[in-house]
């Protein structure tokens, strides 16, 4: 009987204590972005972006905009065999769609302060 009363207290703690941090980052807007891709759009994504001559060319005659090139940066997959993620001082990620954003790619030069869309492949 001793020990099904601890196990009780445990798990009434343990809802508590869950509750707390729920209701604590409810109104934040935390992410938990622990995988290789989701930190590396993430640091693209918060860095302020640029888009090289190349890149605006094929904007403009094409039919993706801005706000489809956010969508891949948020939703995308990370091709690190295609990147250069140790190049110094700027790294370099080639980084495709997902789903219906499949058929364009991105090149990103990532540098400190700025992430620089080089290059936009559609397929």
């Amino acid at each position: 009987m001793q020990w099904l009363k601890r196990v009780g207290y445990y798990l009434v703690g343990l809802t508590l204590g869950c509750l707390v941090v729920l209701f604590i980052w409810k109104g934040k807007d935390v992410s938990f972005d622990y995988g290789m891709d989701a930190r590396t759009l993430k640091t693209i994504r918060i860095k302020k972006r640029l888009f090289s001559e190349n890149a605006l060319k094929v904007l403009a005659n094409s039919e993706i905009d801005t706000a489809t090139i956010a969508a891949i940066l948020v939703h995308g997959d990370v091709n690190f065999g295609k990147s250069k993620p140790r190049l110094k001082p700027c790294a370099e990620y080639f980084i495709t769609g997902k789903d219906s954003l499949k058929h364009i790619d991105l090149y990103v030069i990532r540098c400190d302060s700025t992430a620089t869309v080089d290059k936009i492949f559609i397929k």
